[in-house]
């Protein structure tokens, strides 16, 4: 017989009483960075696709992306791709069986995060 207090019960309970950790919210940065990165990719084919088709469509594209908002999405894209890249290798590690004991994780984790931004301002003083 069905459950006649179903409606009464939270949906999600343990969503009140659980404390992100580290790892969790890494993994959930790396999808995001993901998706985030096929929007950058879009804007640079825009780029590019402006600059093959005339001079005034390139001026368009050129000076959204070299404005301060287009150097905003390329620094952020600068710091999601380097991301997205330690996350993935960080996962490659896991697959191989190794470091996945909690402090070990936790440790990668902030290498990544940390890596992350230490690679994006290294890239943003190189180029």
């Amino acid at each position: 017989m069905a459950d006649v207090n179903r409606g009464n019960r939270p949906l999600s309970p343990h969503l009140q009483v659980y404390r992100p950790q580290l790892t969790s919210v890494t993994s959930i940065l790396t999808r995001i960075t993901g998706n985030a990165l096929i929007v950058s990719a879009l804007l640079i084919a825009w780029w590019f696709l402006a600059a093959a088709t005339s001079p005034e469509y390139f001026a368009i594209a050129n000076g959204l992306l070299t404005s301060w908002f287009g150097d905003l999405v390329m620094v952020l894209s600068a710091l999601g791709l380097w991301y997205h890249t330690l996350a993935g290798i960080r996962h490659l590690i896991w697959d191989n069986g190794m470091m996945l004991e909690l402090e070990q994780a936790e440790k990668l984790g902030w290498f990544v995060v940390i890596g992350s931004a230490v690679l994006t301002v290294l890239t943003i003083i190189i180029v």
